[in-house]
């Protein structure tokens, strides 16, 4: 018996006959079922770094506010908030009916109502680098040094802040902010990435590492949909298999009801090249495409003079004239994606503007002018330019490399593993790189810090530099008005453009494939899998 055979077998063992203690086997239960590429690595909200924990994570927890299909921030543990008119000071009244999950951590194994104090510790733990939360940067230099998080009574929490810093409710959203109990941390110590306690609409089952995690319906979840309470599924199965093929043929099989992401090997097999499902797959499948908050590019190392090329604003222009993104995204991506003509900011946030932040568009003349302009003609005398990528974007840039090439500028692809590459852009060493970069938070900020000067590799990479956009950066963060805060993100944007610290390829789109009788499973700009809403 292979692996995933296993995994199919044990989980049918587990929902059927010991998956929750009202089961009847008369009754079928409603398990929504979906592969994960890569592994949870731990169910500690305080390590909700990669998607396979953002996802698992979701599910299992509450934060303080979370994000709607159109990111804006809605109640959550939080019925309600205040801001402070300095910007400083964030009141939340919680609502008096969340309990956590039922656990042995509790007295008789019952879940306590959450207060005030569990977002105090909560968010304590994840800011004191007691346990090295890859989180802490959301709290650090924006909240105040001493006793940023209070309660004034166990309704009422207070988040004091160090300076005005408007995306702060954004923040707040992400799965590190998620509410946990003391007295569960506190049992199961370093153990308590495999035996999470949260409020979320689903509780912890069993998590077979590297295999499958297993999660059951909170019956006592607080959330409702006209008078019906959520969720409406029984449970939810998460395979973990490494190989995306192996995940679309399961879908195809209608072993599993959900599959995110595109991989060469089968994208024909399941969109026209026009980015449609075909129709052979329609009959099984609906496609769920939208604005992903991810801005792919290659980054151009802007420190470094001498005999580098592309120290030369001229040239770097000229690279960002000279191939055709729509193209690119048709032949490659079978359009999903739209062509990055229009800054850095992705289209999905509410500060994108086409018509505010003018970019490249595909113009081979343009790009010619420029390489004469930089003194080298048709390319002549133009050294050979070296690009690092990894082997999963190695055809995309191929097709790139190759448009460069009819006007004379030549680079040599470099292939290199994921984790080194990041260690070289990191260390400067990357001098031309592909990198992508997906927002934290919906806001453009999380986009522009990418530039800001005084910011290290990570974020960083380019260790671009550029007072007139640090001093618009500076003045956005200090902004309370949205409207004015947009206009300093176009106008930092179009610096960017301008300056072509980058060559901007395009911005991502979600591609959700869903089993049919699926319903209430929703796209968002953030590529968040949100369960309690879905239907089967």
């Amino acid at each position: 018996m292979n692996k995933f055979s296993f995994i199919l077998l044990f989980s049918l063992i587990l929902f059927s006959c010991g998956g929750d203690s009202d089961s009847n086997s008369n009754i079928e239960r409603k398990v929504f079922h979906y592969i994960q590429h890569r592994s949870v690595t731990s169910l500690d909200p305080a390590f909700a770094k990669s998607q396979a924990n953002i996802w698992a994570i979701d599910h299992l927890y509450n934060g303080l506010v979370q994000l709607d299909d159109g990111l804006n921030v809605k109640p959550s543990i939080a019925k309600s908030w205040t801001i402070s008119d300095d910007g400083l000071t964030y009141t939340f009244q919680l609502r008096d009916d969340i309990f956590f999950h039922d656990n042995a951590a509790f007295p008789d194994g019952k879940g306590r109502k959450v207060v005030a104090e569990d977002i105090v510790y909560s968010f304590n733990r994840v800011w004191n680098g007691s346990i090295n939360s890859p989180g802490a940067w959301i709290f650090n230099g924006r909240v105040v040094a001493e006793n940023p998080f209070q309660t004034t009574d166990s309704q009422t929490f207070v988040l004091k802040l160090a300076k005005p810093f408007r995306p702060m409710l954004g923040i707040l959203t992400m799965q590190y902010c998620s509410i946990v109990p003391k007295e569960a941390v506190e049992k199961y110590g370093a153990d308590f990435r495999k035996n999470p306690v949260g409020t979320g609409a689903f509780v912890f089952k069993r998590w077979l590492e590297n295999q499958a995690l297993f999660l059951t319906k909170n019956k006592n979840y607080f959330e409702e949909v006209n008078g019906q309470k959520l969720p409406y599924l029984d449970g939810v199965r998460v395979s973990f298999v490494g190989d995306r093929k192996t995940a679309y043929l399961e879908l195809i099989a209608g072993k599993t009801d959900f599959m995110s992401g595109l991989e060469s090997s089968f994208i024909n097999e399941l969109l026209s090249p026009t980015g449609e499902l075909l129709s052979k797959q329609a009959k099984k499948l609906s496609f769920l495409k939208g604005p992903f908050l991810n801005s792919e590019y290659l980054g151009i190392r802007m420190n470094t003079t001498g005999t580098n090329p592309l120290s030369n604003k001229k040239i770097r222009q000229a690279l960002n004239f000279g191939f055709d993104r729509a193209k690119m995204l048709r032949t490659m991506r079978n359009n999903v994606g739209k062509p990055a003509n229009s800054g850095f900011t992705p289209i999905g946030l509410p500060s994108f503007s086409a018509e505010n932040v003018k970019g490249y568009n595909y113009n081979p003349d343009k790009a010619r002018q420029l390489l004469q302009e930089a003194g080298f003609t048709n390319g002549k005398g133009l050294p050979t330019i070296e690009l690092l990528t990894t082997k999963d974007y190695e055809d995309l840039c191929t097709f790139i490399v190759r448009q460069w090439e009819d006007l004379g500028i030549k680079v040599q692809i470099e292939l290199e593993e994921s984790a080194t590459l990041r260690e070289k852009m990191k260390n400067g060493q990357a001098k031309f790189f592909r990198g992508s970069w997906i927002a934290d938070y919906p806001d453009a900020e999380s986009f522009l810090t990418v530039f800001y000067g005084k910011n290290p590799a990570p974020p960083n990479y380019t260790q671009f530099k550029n007072s007139k956009f640090d001093a618009l950066y500076e003045q956005a963060l200090n902004e309370n008005d949205d409207s004015r805060r947009y206009q300093l993100y176009q106008q930092m944007d179009n610096i960017v453009m301008d300056e072509a610290p980058v060559v901007f390829l395009f911005y991502d789109e979600t591609a959700w494939f869903v089993k049919k009788g699926i319903t209430g499973l929703s796209k968002n700009a953030i590529n968040l899998l949100s369960l309690k809403n879905v239907k089967k």
